[in-house]
């Protein structure tokens, strides 16, 4: 299986490169990076020191535990990117939940709610690769990688 997990180089953290908005990354958006999919390439500059939500980042070590990685290698790997890991607390859970009626015509997960209430909450922008999110007006800018 090919990934890139062992070899990623960290770019400078966005507070460093002159960001003006901090960046929030869905999951779909780090696994693109991780299984070089279509879109990756946009998310590699925001990799050290984008924001990730806690259950994002459970969603990224499973979805390398379904495809068979070692645990260690994965989480180790993931950790290397360098996002600032952001525990979910309770104004997100409140955030997350309420999301429910803006975000259920869509199909959006719970992950992916709890992604929205991280940006939502830090003004930031967020980079995902469902389209869907797009159709979204939560009053942040969302960026679709693909």
């Amino acid at each position: 299986m090919s990934s890139s997990l062992g070899g990623v180089r960290k770019p400078s953290a966005n507070w460093r490169n002159g960001l003006a908005n901090p960046a929030v990354l869905d999951s779909s958006a780090i696994l693109a990076v991780v299984f070089g999919e279509a879109g990756g390439d946009r998310v590699i500059p925001f990799l050290a020191g984008g924001l990730v939500s806690a259950v994002n980042l459970a969603e990224v070590h499973t979805m390398l535990m379904l495809r068979g990685m070692d645990a260690d290698f994965a989480w180790r790997g993931i950790m290397r990117f360098g996002c600032d890991i952001c525990f979910f607390d309770d104004l997100q859970a409140r955030a997350a939940g309420e999301l429910i009626a803006i975000t259920r015509p869509y199909g959006l997960s719970l992950g992916d709610r709890a992604c929205l209430a991280l940006a939502i909450q830090r003004k930031a922008t967020v980079y995902t690769a469902d389209g869907a999110w797009k159709n979204l007006n939560l009053g942040i800018a969302v960026e679709v990688i693909r």
